[in-house]
């Protein structure tokens, strides 16, 4: 069974700096029917107006992953990480018993477009930690590319929990994705339209997907996240 999430049903706010979509509950936004999906909890889609950001916040016990879209984001935090994010860049930041971070858009000319991730984790109160990596867009264009999971295989960073994350850039051929018995997932259509099983996603649709033993998806020139979840 698969179930389209719309774009425009999700919760919108537009404090003029920040631009922002939110496929789950979030902040000033409930809704009782989409308090997440199986481990993933949020899904944020941010456009952040040049020079400015979130201040120094502090989280606990989620793994938080960052996927630029446009632009570049300056991260710092009480681990001592200073970083710049870009396309292509993976960032996961492990919260554990607790860290302090700042992001911002990095220039001052441009805006920034990127797709917050919060993933419950296997256990509370693990060391909080960060790892970022480059996958390039020769190695994501069509096909289904491992960019995180709890093993790290096939050079992912490591998340904590049961879960695998692959980033594609379709290229208008299909790429499909085989589920073990008992496992879930969610298709995010981060840029541009896709089609998955038939079935037609636009730019900032999700997916829920549950009860399919394989999904082939489809699209040219499309950007899309898929989660493969416990």
């Amino acid at each position: 069974m698969i179930t389209i999430r719309k774009a425009e049903e999700r919760g919108h706010f537009d404090h003029g700096w920040l631009d922002t979509y939110h496929t789950f509950s979030f902040a000033d936004y409930y809704d009782a029917d989409f308090m997440g999906f199986r481990a993933l909890r949020v899904i944020n889609d941010d456009r952040i107006a040049a020079g400015r950001g979130f201040g120094t916040h502090g989280h606990r016990d989620m793994e938080i992953i960052t996927y630029v879209l446009d632009g570049s984001l300056e991260h710092r935090d009480s681990m001592g990480t200073g970083s710049i994010i870009r396309p292509g860049d993976v960032q996961r930041m492990s919260a554990g018993t607790g860290v302090m971070h700042s992001e911002k858009n990095a220039s001052l000319e441009e805006q920034l477009r990127l797709l917050q991730i919060w993933i419950l984790p296997e256990r509370r109160g693990i060391t909080p930690g960060y790892e970022q990596k480059e996958f390039s867009a020769e190695e994501r264009t069509g096909t289904l590319r491992l960019v995180a999971a709890n093993d790290a295989r096939d050079g992912a960073i490591t998340i904590h929990q049961d879960v695998q994350l692959y980033a594609s850039l379709l290229n208008g051929g299909p790429v499909t994705h085989e589920f073990a018995s008992g496992r879930y997932g969610w298709l995010q259509a981060a840029k541009g339209n896709a089609e998955i099983n038939g079935q037609k996603l636009k730019e900032g649709d999700g997916a829920a997907i549950s009860d399919e033993q394989s999904v082939t998806i489809s699209g040219s020139g499309a950007e899309i996240l898929l989660f493969d979840l416990n």
